[in-house]
């Protein structure tokens, strides 16, 4: 049995092993190789221990640079009860997420100003500015759900991309609620049985499907392209566009799903709820452009 006092990798302090031989802070599995004290109160010496050996923070920033972590830091490297209380905070957070976007959106259509602030978002180039804007802020805000120094800079960073999605949907949900208001909950459901599918999917076959990264890469910059040509030609991307954008949307959450255990750490459940609400934001978007194709016909 794990006892005395250790080393945690994950919260990079000294803890004392808790009796079922966990963390007591991360919950993450003790080694016997990382006790620092033994009974005799002399320090072991550990080769992870070595002026030469990689930090959390060193880890991070070779991440960050393209390198590989350490594959014993993520989730999949934990035992099962760390995996599954990872797995439960995570779909908590996303659930929250979305039900946090519900009210903002909710709150904002029915907002005197909505009508204002949709067109000044959407008249000339501005959705370009739009689109820029909300790429630069999902880009600050993933950065701050992955934070490992402050669980309150996760949070913040999470509430951003949430109050971001919800504002980019107005001129969206505005027009749906005004042209046909039954798209709305037809597109949630839609997306919520896609969803769930998917998920179902990932976790059962246990692929891993990180493969589709560079698929998704590739993909994000053809949309890209061809959404900027649109606004600058002045030609609408159709009903093709909108069910090509659902099938990349639907690779996304196979591919974010897949992630969940294999790119994340224990600790970083906010940076994975995020991943998962904006590849079902997506998703909920395109799917409502699509019904509102055949909304347009009736």
């Amino acid at each position: 049995m794990v006892k005395g006092i250790h080393y945690c990798p994950h919260c990079e302090i000294k803890v004392l092993a808790a009796p079922d031989g966990l963390c007591p802070r991360c919950h993450i599995e003790l080694s016997s190789s990382s006790r620092l004290i033994r009974g005799d109160g002399q320090r072991h010496s550990q080769s992870f221990l070595k002026p030469n050996d990689r930090s959390l923070g060193d880890s991070l920033s070779l991440a960050s640079a393209g390198q590989n972590v350490p594959t014993e830091q993520y989730v999949a490297s934990a035992n099962q009860d760390v995996r599954a209380d990872f797995i439960r905070r995570t779909y908590q957070h996303l659930a929250f997420a979305v039900l946090g976007f519900i009210a903002i959106e909710y709150l904002l259509l029915n907002s005197p100003m909505a009508p204002a602030m949709a067109g000044l978002m959407t008249g000339g180039y501005a959705w370009l500015v739009v689109l820029a804007a909300f790429m630069g802020v999902s880009y600050i805000a993933d950065r701050w759900a992955r934070s490992t120094t402050s669980m309150q800079t996760q949070y913040i960073g999470l509430v951003v991309y949430v109050v971001a999605e919800a504002i980019i949907f107005l001129p969206l949900l505005l027009i749906a609620s005004m042209i046909a208001p039954q798209v709305i909950p037809h597109a949630a459901l839609i997306t919520l049985a896609l969803f769930g599918g998917l998920t179902y999917t990932a976790f059962t076959t246990k692929k891993d499907f990180s493969f589709l990264g560079g698929i998704l890469k590739i993909g994000f910059f053809v949309a890209m392209g061809l959404i900027v040509a649109g606004i600058l030609l002045g030609f609408t991307l159709g009903l093709l566009f909108s069910g090509a954008m659902i099938v990349f949307a639907a690779v996304a959450i196979l591919y974010s799903t897949s992630n969940v255990l294999r790119q994340y750490r224990p600790e970083q459940h906010v940076a994975a709820a995020l991943s998962l609400f904006a590849a079902v934001a997506l998703l909920f978007w395109y799917v409502v452009q699509f019904l509102l194709h055949f909304a347009g016909d009736d």
